[in-house]
């Protein structure tokens, strides 16, 4: 058997606390704020058809600064982890950081602020490069283009492609996620009971049972080159 075929399979689920370090704030921020709006009135259906000038404006923002940021140390890390075992990653987050890391397999749960979909045909999607999305731009179709992001509310399209992905995982990684957003956290229940299960976040969920997951107390960037490095061993 060739060691391609033999290669253990590591799913590594990220949240926010992956891309933090590069500078991108997550939505749990101070106050309850995400970048100074609250969640409902910018990620919401509601929120959007209240006032889509300003969800598109939010999203424009958060787009620059996901172009502008970088990957980290813990986004590398992975990539390097490639070289030994087969990796799959399944992300809470909505950047590129992943990819642009070298991350060959990245499905991506809630969305990717990089692209727009139609309003009328969720399969239509458009890669924005270094444009912004502006009321009044539509898809194909003559519908509005919207931020090609889940929002609170809606249904997660990938969620069974992800439990699938876990199902298989030899060793499941949870890196950066408080795995309070449903229905992501029930994530960590699809592995099987023979799974290493390893949690790397600074404070460790309470959700979390001791008794069958392994807890690395610190950040992305700190604890992630180290669990990649011992498994490398």
């Amino acid at each position: 058997m060739s060691a391609e075929v033999s290669r253990k399979n590591v799913v590594v689920f990220t949240g926010a606390g992956m891309s933090v370090e590069s500078g991108l704030q997550t939505f749990r921020g101070d106050g309850g704020l995400w970048e100074g709006h609250r969640v409902e009135d910018v990620a919401t259906p509601e929120a959007w058809a209240k006032d889509p000038v300003l969800v598109l404006e939010f999203y424009n923002k958060r787009r620059r600064k996901v172009r502008a940021a970088q990957p980290n140390a813990a986004h590398r890390a992975l990539v390097d982890l490639e070289s030994a075992y087969d990796v799959r990653i399944v992300t809470q987050n909505v950047d590129d950081l992943h990819e642009r890391a070298g991350s060959m397999h990245v499905l991506h749960l809630h969305g990717e602020v990089l692209y727009a979909r139609s309003t009328r045909d969720p399969s239509h999607t458009q890669y924005l490069g270094d444009t912004d999305i502006a009321l009044g731009d539509t898809c194909p179709l003559g519908s509005q283009l919207r931020p090609h992001i889940v929002w609170f509310g809606e249904m997660v399209p990938a969620m069974d492609e992800a439990a699938r992905i876990v199902s298989q995982a030899d060793i499941f990684v949870c890196v950066g996620t408080s795995l309070q957003v449903y229905p992501a956290n029930s994530l960590i229940d699809a592995a099987p009971r023979r799974t290493r299960r390893i949690v790397v976040n600074p404070e460790v969920p309470d959700l979390v049972p001791g008794d069958i997951c392994e807890c690395i107390a610190k950040t992305a960037c700190e604890g992630v080159p180290e669990l990649v490095a011992s498994l490398l061993r």
